[in-house]
Protein backbone atom coordinates (compact mmCIF):
# COMPACT_ATOMS: atom_id res chain seq x y z
CA UNK A 1 0.00 0.00 0.00
CA UNK A 2 1.12 3.55 -0.73
CA UNK A 3 2.09 5.29 2.33
CA UNK A 4 1.65 9.19 1.85
CA UNK A 5 2.70 11.98 3.55
CA UNK A 6 -0.53 14.53 3.74
CA UNK A 7 -0.39 16.93 0.91
CA UNK A 8 -4.01 16.94 0.76
CA UNK A 9 -5.95 19.31 3.31
CA UNK A 10 -8.71 19.01 4.73
CA UNK A 11 -9.93 22.48 5.81
CA UNK A 12 -9.63 25.70 3.79
CA UNK A 13 -7.13 28.86 4.71
CA UNK A 14 -7.96 31.19 7.15
CA UNK A 15 -7.50 34.87 6.82
CA UNK A 16 -6.60 35.21 10.11
CA UNK A 17 -3.58 33.18 10.11
CA UNK A 18 -1.16 33.71 13.50
CA UNK A 19 2.55 33.06 11.51
CA UNK A 20 2.72 34.00 7.90
CA UNK A 21 5.01 34.09 5.46
CA UNK A 22 5.08 36.86 3.21
CA UNK A 23 7.66 36.67 0.00
CA UNK A 24 7.57 39.10 -2.27
CA UNK A 25 9.25 39.45 -5.90
CA UNK A 26 9.35 42.79 -7.74
CA UNK A 27 7.77 41.13 -10.25
CA UNK A 28 6.11 37.90 -12.75
CA UNK A 29 9.64 37.44 -14.16
CA UNK A 30 11.62 37.81 -11.45
CA UNK A 31 13.90 34.77 -9.76
CA UNK A 32 14.89 36.49 -6.64
CA UNK A 33 12.11 37.67 -3.64
CA UNK A 34 12.46 39.04 -0.34
CA UNK A 35 10.70 37.08 2.59
CA UNK A 36 9.41 38.71 6.17
CA UNK A 37 8.02 36.80 8.96
CA UNK A 38 5.16 37.30 11.44
CA UNK A 39 3.55 36.24 14.04
CA UNK A 40 0.27 37.31 15.80
CA UNK A 41 0.71 40.64 13.20
CA UNK A 42 4.11 41.39 14.41
CA UNK A 43 7.19 41.17 12.52
CA UNK A 44 9.84 39.07 13.71
CA UNK A 45 13.44 39.98 12.47
CA UNK A 46 14.63 41.74 9.50
CA UNK A 47 13.74 40.62 5.73
CA UNK A 48 16.14 38.33 4.00
CA UNK A 49 16.46 37.04 0.19
CA UNK A 50 15.42 34.38 -1.25
CA UNK A 51 16.13 32.24 -4.35
CA UNK A 52 12.30 31.42 -6.49
CA UNK A 53 11.90 29.99 -9.65
CA UNK A 54 14.22 30.55 -12.28
CA UNK A 55 11.39 31.81 -14.27
CA UNK A 56 9.53 33.59 -11.75
CA UNK A 57 5.95 33.48 -10.25
CA UNK A 58 3.11 32.34 -12.10
CA UNK A 59 -0.13 32.31 -10.17
CA UNK A 60 -0.93 28.82 -8.34
CA UNK A 61 -3.78 27.42 -7.17
CA UNK A 62 -4.20 27.76 -3.48
CA UNK A 63 -8.34 28.15 -1.15
CA UNK A 64 -7.72 32.11 -0.86
CA UNK A 65 -7.64 33.19 -4.85
CA UNK A 66 -6.27 36.97 -5.06
CA UNK A 67 -7.15 39.24 -8.20
CA UNK A 68 -5.24 39.20 -10.68
CA UNK A 69 -5.18 40.28 -14.52
CA UNK A 70 -6.11 37.37 -16.81
CA UNK A 71 -2.73 38.38 -19.18
CA UNK A 72 -0.81 37.58 -15.53
CA UNK A 73 1.49 33.94 -15.81
CA UNK A 74 -0.19 30.68 -14.78
CA UNK A 75 2.27 28.48 -12.89
CA UNK A 76 1.85 25.09 -14.54
CA UNK A 77 3.78 21.92 -14.41
CA UNK A 78 7.72 21.57 -15.50
CA UNK A 79 7.63 26.02 -16.20
CA UNK A 80 10.09 27.12 -14.27
CA UNK A 81 8.05 29.25 -12.26
CA UNK A 82 7.59 29.52 -8.40
CA UNK A 83 3.59 29.54 -7.39
CA UNK A 84 2.28 33.25 -6.47
CA UNK A 85 -0.65 33.07 -3.83
CA UNK A 86 -1.61 32.14 -0.49
CA UNK A 87 -0.98 28.54 1.13
CA UNK A 88 -1.16 26.86 3.83
CA UNK A 89 2.36 25.54 5.14
CA UNK A 90 1.48 22.04 6.13
CA UNK A 91 4.34 19.72 7.49
CA UNK A 92 8.20 19.77 7.53
CA UNK A 93 10.43 16.78 6.46
CA UNK A 94 14.33 16.06 6.47
CA UNK A 95 16.82 13.59 6.48
CA UNK A 96 17.45 13.98 10.17
CA UNK A 97 14.57 12.38 12.92
CA UNK A 98 11.78 15.03 14.68
CA UNK A 99 13.44 17.40 17.28
CA UNK A 100 10.09 17.92 19.05
CA UNK A 101 8.58 20.55 16.20
CA UNK A 102 5.17 22.05 16.41
CA UNK A 103 4.56 20.75 12.88
CA UNK A 104 3.97 17.35 11.08
CA UNK A 105 7.54 15.88 10.42
CA UNK A 106 8.18 13.01 8.00
CA UNK A 107 11.91 11.90 7.79
CA UNK A 108 12.81 11.12 4.39
CA UNK A 109 14.47 8.32 3.19
CA UNK A 110 15.66 6.91 -0.34
CA UNK A 111 12.37 5.34 -1.40
CA UNK A 112 10.15 8.28 -0.78
CA UNK A 113 9.14 10.73 -3.78
CA UNK A 114 7.07 13.10 -4.90
CA UNK A 115 4.92 12.99 -7.85
CA UNK A 116 5.39 15.44 -11.05
CA UNK A 117 3.37 12.98 -13.45
CA UNK A 118 0.16 15.01 -14.61
CA UNK A 119 -1.38 11.45 -15.10
CA UNK A 120 -0.53 9.55 -11.72
CA UNK A 121 -3.28 8.99 -9.76
CA UNK A 122 -0.89 10.22 -6.72
CA UNK A 123 0.36 13.33 -8.87
CA UNK A 124 1.38 16.07 -6.44
CA UNK A 125 1.85 13.51 -3.20
CA UNK A 126 4.71 11.96 -1.60
CA UNK A 127 4.35 8.19 -1.33
CA UNK A 128 6.49 5.28 -0.86
CA UNK A 129 7.80 4.05 -4.21
CA UNK A 130 6.39 1.02 -5.80
CA UNK A 131 7.15 -1.57 -7.98
CA UNK A 132 4.95 -0.01 -10.01
CA UNK A 133 6.84 3.53 -10.75
CA UNK A 134 5.53 6.76 -11.80
CA UNK A 135 6.74 8.21 -15.08
CA UNK A 136 8.33 10.73 -13.21
CA UNK A 137 8.83 11.60 -9.87
CA UNK A 138 11.78 13.73 -7.19
CA UNK A 139 13.66 11.58 -5.09
CA UNK A 140 13.26 12.90 -1.91
CA UNK A 141 16.62 11.88 -0.27
CA UNK A 142 19.07 13.86 -3.06
CA UNK A 143 22.26 13.50 -3.42
CA UNK A 144 22.72 16.87 -2.29
CA UNK A 145 21.61 18.96 0.58
CA UNK A 146 18.87 20.78 -0.85
CA UNK A 147 16.08 18.36 0.64
CA UNK A 148 17.88 17.94 4.06
CA UNK A 149 15.60 19.87 5.28
CA UNK A 150 12.07 21.27 3.74
CA UNK A 151 8.59 22.59 4.48
CA UNK A 152 5.75 21.09 2.49
CA UNK A 153 3.56 24.36 0.82
CA UNK A 154 0.02 23.12 0.18
CA UNK A 155 -0.29 24.15 -3.69
CA UNK A 156 -2.39 22.20 -6.06
CA UNK A 157 -4.13 20.31 -3.29
CA UNK A 158 -6.17 19.01 -5.58
CA UNK A 159 -3.84 17.33 -8.28
CA UNK A 160 -5.57 19.13 -11.23
CA UNK A 161 -3.34 17.93 -14.03
CA UNK A 162 0.01 20.04 -15.33
CA UNK A 163 -1.17 22.93 -12.87
CA UNK A 164 2.18 22.08 -10.80
CA UNK A 165 3.76 19.57 -8.12
CA UNK A 166 6.23 19.18 -5.76
CA UNK A 167 6.24 22.89 -3.89
CA UNK A 168 8.34 23.56 -1.43
CA UNK A 169 10.64 25.50 0.96
CA UNK A 170 13.88 24.51 1.17
CA UNK A 171 17.77 24.55 1.31
CA UNK A 172 19.66 26.57 -1.22
CA UNK A 173 21.97 25.35 -4.07
CA UNK A 174 23.64 28.86 -3.55
CA UNK A 175 23.30 32.25 -3.00
CA UNK A 176 22.31 32.64 -6.48
CA UNK A 177 20.81 29.51 -7.69
CA UNK A 178 16.93 30.26 -8.64
CA UNK A 179 14.79 26.74 -8.44
CA UNK A 180 12.77 25.13 -10.53
CA UNK A 181 9.28 26.42 -8.85
CA UNK A 182 10.10 26.23 -4.97
CA UNK A 183 11.67 29.03 -2.66
CA UNK A 184 14.60 28.20 -1.48
CA UNK A 185 17.46 30.11 1.51
CA UNK A 186 20.35 28.76 3.22
CA UNK A 187 19.88 26.04 5.79
CA UNK A 188 20.17 28.10 9.02
CA UNK A 189 17.63 30.31 7.62
CA UNK A 190 15.39 27.17 7.00
CA UNK A 191 16.23 25.41 10.21
CA UNK A 192 15.11 28.62 12.02
CA UNK A 193 11.36 28.63 10.54
CA UNK A 194 10.94 24.83 10.45
CA UNK A 195 11.59 25.61 14.19
CA UNK A 196 9.39 28.73 14.58
CA UNK A 197 6.64 26.75 12.87
CA UNK A 198 3.16 26.18 14.92
CA UNK A 199 0.68 23.87 13.05
CA UNK A 200 -1.74 25.37 15.75
CA UNK A 201 -1.04 28.95 14.51
CA UNK A 202 -2.08 28.20 10.75
CA UNK A 203 1.55 28.90 9.37
CA UNK A 204 0.58 30.36 5.51
CA UNK A 205 2.79 31.64 2.71
CA UNK A 206 2.15 34.40 0.77
CA UNK A 207 4.25 34.89 -2.32
CA UNK A 208 3.39 37.18 -4.57
CA UNK A 209 4.93 40.07 -6.78
CA UNK A 210 4.69 43.58 -6.26
CA UNK A 211 1.55 44.38 -7.51
CA UNK A 212 -0.23 41.85 -6.13
CA UNK A 213 -0.12 44.60 -2.63
CA UNK A 214 -3.05 45.83 -2.60
CA UNK A 215 -5.21 43.13 -2.68
CA UNK A 216 -3.02 41.31 -0.08
CA UNK A 217 -3.35 44.69 1.85
CA UNK A 218 -7.36 44.27 2.06
CA UNK A 219 -7.29 40.30 3.55
CA UNK A 220 -4.31 41.24 5.68
CA UNK A 221 -4.59 44.73 6.87
CA UNK A 222 -2.00 44.41 9.45
CA UNK A 223 0.78 43.67 7.09
CA UNK A 224 0.58 47.42 6.37
CA UNK A 225 3.44 47.90 7.82
CA UNK A 226 5.74 45.60 5.48
CA UNK A 227 8.47 47.40 3.77
CA UNK A 228 7.68 44.30 1.09
CA UNK A 229 4.64 45.85 0.15
CA UNK A 230 4.15 48.79 -2.74
CA UNK A 231 1.70 51.41 -1.09
CA UNK A 232 -1.38 50.81 -2.45
CA UNK A 233 -2.30 53.63 -5.28
CA UNK A 234 -6.69 54.07 -5.42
Amino acid sequence: MIKSLIIILTCSISIFANQIILVVADDFNSSKAMLERYEDGILLGDAIEVNIGRHGLGWGLSKIELEHNSSDPIKVEGDGKAPAGIFKLISAFGYEQNRSLDIAYQKVDKNLICVDDSNSDVYNQIVTLTPVEPKSYEIMRRDDHQYRFGVVVAHNTSGIKERGSCIFLHIQKSPDSPTAGCTAMSEIQLREIIGWLNIKKSPTLIQIPSSASKETLKLYPYLKKSKLLAEPID
